[in-house]
């Protein structure tokens, strides 16, 4: 008897694959909860709410500072900061990355032209850590969350390991761990986050021109779901850990003064982190719950730097000796980040 092959599996497979999985995540919590504990089924839902509408003015604030940055084409200011004398160069790098309001897809296509064109890989490097930590959307929600001090404070520590990775790499250039840094056959495209806008000047008045109106009205709903399903999903964990995780736990593995819970902080960033976006409110419970301030910002600092996204970005590219060093000047830089921080919060 002849066997018959089933399309399902290919077919179950392709519908995952093509899963919003953040989404598909908020939907299934409140179910779970309603299943295995019904009775906290409404305060869960409740407090996510709420705490989404205390957010809502800094997302919307964030959504238009976004779309309006990409309208104008502002992000062409960008390639400046690969031009001239390697030191300027990465100060810029360091400064634009932290402040770019760039997707880390949309990174590859614009760091792969730079080294193309024969860019120091220390202002790249500098570049590629600073630009996962801040943008104008991350700073507002940030700030609203976590205050205004603490988003200055990790602006200023994007910029400073982004200084920190590109002074580095710049001084060991010659050396076999940064020589032929480029993977072969390293691609120039992107993740299907569209045409990278890196060329002309930007247009300030952009509302006479139809195409950049579109491109204003697109980026706003993009991010607006973006941000909404992250902070949403975020809110939603917030919830649970407030219910079912004992603060006295959070405050003995990473409260208290000293190295310990800054190195830890460091260390579990990385992989407890799932996006910028949804770890600030889940730091500001950790918090809450007696997570020290300098544990706080290593957290978010190596986390935000070794998330998946960030990190695809960087490995897509370069070398896996390259690749180490990213994520070494990634944690060197978290931990010092922690230390200052702890000092004057």
């Amino acid at each position: 008897m002849a066997e018959i092959s089933s399309p399902r599996p290919s077919r179950i497979a392709e519908l995952w694959r093509r899963t919003d999985k953040a989404l598909l995540a908020v939907i299934m919590i409140p179910v779970l909860v309603a299943i295995l504990d019904p009775v906290a089924l409404w305060p869960t839902i409740s407090f996510a709410a709420k705490a989404f509408a205390n957010t809502a003015p800094f997302i919307a604030f964030a959504v238009m500072a976004v779309a309006y940055m990409k309208a104008t084409g502002a992000e062409s200011l960008l390639a400046r900061a690969f031009e001239g004398n390697q030191a300027r160069m990465i100060v810029l790098a360091a400064l634009l990355g932290g402040l770019s309001p760039f997707c880390s897809c949309e990174v590859i296509p614009f760091i792969a032209a730079m080294l193309a064109m024969g860019a120091p890989l220390g202002a790249v490097m500098a570049f590629w850590l600073a630009s996962p930590l801040m943008d104008p959307a991350m700073f507002t929600i940030t700030a609203g969350e976590l205050g205004f001090a603490f988003a200055v404070a990790k602006t200023a520590s994007a910029v400073g390991i982004g200084l920190l990775g590109g002074t580095a790499t710049a001084l060991l250039a010659r050396s076999p761990l940064f020589a032929d840094p480029l993977k072969g056959g390293a691609k120039t495209s992107g993740c299907g986050c569209g045409p990278s806008p890196f060329s002309g000047k930007p247009v300030w008045k952009f509302w006479g021109d139809s195409a950049r109106n579109k491109t204003f009205r697109d980026t706003a709903v993009e991010n607006a779901l973006f941000l909404g399903k992250w902070l949403l999903l975020a809110y939603l964990f917030e919830a649970l850990m407030v219910r079912y995780v004992p603060a006295e736990m959070i405050a003995t593995v990473l409260g208290g003064n000293g190295l310990q819970p800054i190195l830890l902080g460091a260390i579990v960033g990385g992989p407890a982190y799932l996006n910028g976006y949804a770890a600030v409110p889940l730091v500001s419970t950790l918090l809450d719950q007696g997570m020290s301030p300098g544990a706080a910002m290593s957290f978010v600092i190596a986390g935000g730097i070794s998330s998946i996204p960030a990190a695809i970005a960087v490995w897509a590219l370069v070398k896996p000796r390259v690749f180490g060093a990213y994520l070494g000047f990634a944690l060197i830089g978290a931990v010092l980040a922690g230390i200052s921080w702890a000092a004057i919060a």
